[in-house]
């Protein structure tokens, strides 16, 4: 990878590398989501596949073909995903922000963003815990759909 490439390197000019890299591994992207046409729920409930642990995908190369479901976060759609958490990597430079400090490339270390309680590590629970008729008592926070008014 690139020196800085988060900071030299406009998103689209990124390597399908530099742009995995720009994960910080929190896991909020990997919550369920209830969607209607002006707002997303989110809920406090993961996808089967997250390790709960590691807030890492338990099958990463193979998770589009056991969760259908599952959001490719890809440079051409990223205005699509301002349900993404604020401290997400992907939106922050899409805004035109910089890393956190906590961020993994900045700090080099993955469990700063842990104790810092921006993951869901021990926050959540697996879907397959979870009733999807109960899906709404797991509503941790609604946003809206248009950038605009986020």
């Amino acid at each position: 990878m690139r020196p800085r490439f988060w900071e030299r390197f406009a998103l689209e000019e990124l390597s399908d590398e530099e742009w995995e890299a720009l994960c910080d591994g929190c896991g909020q992207c990997c919550l369920l989501k209830l969607e209607d046409d002006e707002d997303v729920a989110v809920l406090d409930v993961a996808c089967h596949l997250l390790d709960d642990a590691t807030c890492q995908c338990s099958d990463y190369s193979n998770r589009f073909e056991r969760v259908p479901g599952c959001t490719q976060l890809t440079r051409d759609r990223i205005e699509q995903f301002k349900w993404l958490p604020k401290s997400c990597a992907y939106r922050r430079l899409s805004e035109g922000r910089r890393l956190a400090g906590w961020h993994p490339l900045i700090s080099g270390n993955r469990e700063r963003m842990h104790k810092k309680g921006i993951s869901v590590r021990g926050r959540v629970v697996s879907e397959t815990a979870v009733n999807e008729q109960d899906y709404e008592e797991h509503i941790i926070e609604i946003l809206p759909k248009t950038p605009a008014s986020l």
